[in-house]
């Protein structure tokens, strides 16, 4: 144990984990985007599909580790304290990845674009007025992405967490793996 935890060690561990995160986050973004260069349509979905199980669910494991983690690193931690780190983690992560994919949108290949733009049409009759707004739309798109990718992953992030430091508690409290001292009435820290 290393002590009382504070605030600057809460958002410490919080750094800590916000970069852990990111990185596997970006890490897939990264995979996904060189499985489309590839051109093949199968593989595209293929990358797609396996690596957006492995970032979904690499998050729920590395949720529950951090989680465990500040749990066992410091005395008297509660569940407000594991709830505030992965909030605060997937706050600092999703700013990496939200900034990643918008810069991936913002240098995307201009046929690329083009494509995306006849795809939508053909789905969505349009008329030239509202072309001319999508037209508009495309230079705030590395914006729009940005700031929707970052709600995304800050909501994911906070319900993830709200979910495991209530989970990693009640093992506590259920006599569950939990190697860390116990309360001499054996339930866990109240908020």
């Amino acid at each position: 144990m290393n002590g009382k935890l504070d605030n600057t060690r809460l958002w410490n561990e919080a750094a800590k984990a916000g970069l852990l995160f990111g990185l596997v986050s970006v890490s897939c973004l990264a995979l996904k985007e060189l499985a489309d260069m590839s051109g093949s349509t199968f593989l595209s979905q293929a990358a797609f599909i396996v690596l957006w199980a492995v970032e979904f669910f690499g998050c729920i494991l590395l949720m529950k580790k951090v989680q465990l983690d500040l749990r066992d690193k410091f005395q008297g931690v509660k569940m407000a304290d594991t709830f505030v780190l992965g909030r605060r983690a997937a706050l600092l992560s999703g700013l990496l990845l939200a900034s990643a994919q918008a810069l991936f949108v913002m240098y995307m290949p201009q046929e690329t674009m083009d494509q995306l733009v006849s795809a939508v049409s053909e789905a969505m009759p349009m008329s030239a007025s509202q072309k001319e707004q999508m037209d508009g739309m495309l230079d705030r798109l590395p914006l729009l992405t940005f700031l929707f990718q970052w709600a995304y992953c800050y909501l994911y992030g906070t319900v993830l967490s709200a979910i495991m430091s209530r989970y990693i508690f009640v093992q506590k409290l259920f006599g569950g793996p939990f190697n860390g001292p116990q309360n001499d009435d054996n339930t866990p820290d109240e908020q």
